[in-house]
């Protein structure tokens, strides 16, 4: 039987490694596998270390998806992305294991799941503006919070650019701006406006730190994680919806801020592959989910085709002779 640990070892270690993934890659396949091995280990009575590649079937890789997305309640688009790491790693297991082809052809031929496409979610200038001004500003941690969701509402970024933002990404000079670094490591610059950049430049002042320390530091100090940024945020959309009502139907995530930034640009008149290059999209077919969002984009299209009221009809007369003769015969 061949062994898994060897196998998964050289996938991490060399596959990963050559490819330039990036962190946030590693440690999304990381997590997918050490599930995947404890999943199959409590199957099957081994130990993660003994079990063999062909303990990692199709059946057991597919009992795996349905565990993460019923048994452990995760979403069709989480259930996925573990099948994309599994994918990948038996890509790399079918050019060294050719003996194995026929486990790996059948892991490889497990389909993606599709699921319904929802409607993205989004704040209205009312209920954004509602959730900026929640923030205690008089202490630290609430200038901290309301400077950065000031950015991700303006800026768009994911939550990982946020927390990965250092004091030198901040650019406030003529041209004011952020810099970071995206998915797949791309890295780009997000403009900021005036009023930003002027609240921006009061912060970075109070935060007085050394170039690579994090622009929005924890409260010890350190870098945030995403789920502090979560969290955060949720707290600020609590507190919004006394003053701010229509929040309460809706679930406030750091996602739901780069979707807000999306909508602000797109109602603005912006053009689609624009937004594209703002959010740091791959391609402007991400972007189309936003066009299906606004409701308002559409009211403006279908005033465009309603028809003009229908002129009064009346008996129809010849204006020429001629053509009065044509039309008795």
């Amino acid at each position: 039987m061949t062994p898994l640990a060897p196998l998964l070892q050289g996938f991490f270690a060399e596959r990963l490694s050559e490819n330039r993934a990036s962190p946030h890659t590693v440690s999304s396949y990381r997590d997918t596998f050490c599930l995947l091995l404890r999943f199959a280990a409590a199957a099957t009575g081994k130990a993660p270390s003994e079990l063999g590649l062909a303990d990692l079937d199709h059946v057991m890789v597919g009992a795996f998806l349905d565990d993460v997305e019923s048994g452990r309640g995760c979403s069709i688009s989480t259930r996925n992305l573990r099948r994309t790491a599994i994918r990948s790693f038996f890509g790399y297991a079918a050019l060294y294991c050719p003996e194995q082809s026929l486990v790996i052809q059948r892991v490889l031929a497990i389909p993606q799941k599709r699921g319904d496409k929802r409607i993205v979610s989004f704040l209205t200038k009312d209920e954004a503006e509602a959730l900026l001004k929640s923030p205690d500003r008089t202490s630290f941690i609430g200038r901290r919070d309301h400077a950065l969701m000031t950015v991700a509402v303006q800026a768009g970024l994911r939550v990982s650019e946020l927390t990965g933002l250092t004091c030198a990404d901040l650019e406030l000079g003529t041209g004011a701006n952020v810099h970071c670094k995206g998915k797949g490591r791309k890295e780009r610059r997000t403009p900021l406006t005036p009023t930003t950049a002027r609240l921006m430049r009061t912060w970075s002042a109070e935060r007085a730190g050394a170039p690579g320390d994090p622009l929005f530091p924890a409260r010890e100090g350190g870098r945030m994680s995403t789920d502090a940024v979560a969290k955060l945020v949720a707290k600020h959309a609590a507190t919004a919806t006394a003053a701010c009502p229509s929040m309460a139907n809706k679930r406030v995530t750091p996602h739901v801020l780069r979707h807000t930034c999306a909508m602000s640009l797109l109602q603005a008149g912006i053009e689609t592959s624009v937004i594209a290059l703002w959010l740091g999209h791959a391609s402007t077919q991400a972007t189309q989910i936003y066009l299906h969002a606004d409701l308002k984009l559409k009211e403006r299209a279908l005033a465009l085709t309603d028809p003009p009221e229908a002129a009064s009809r009346g008996r129809y007369r010849p204006t020429d002779s001629l053509l009065a003769f044509l039309e008795g015969l």
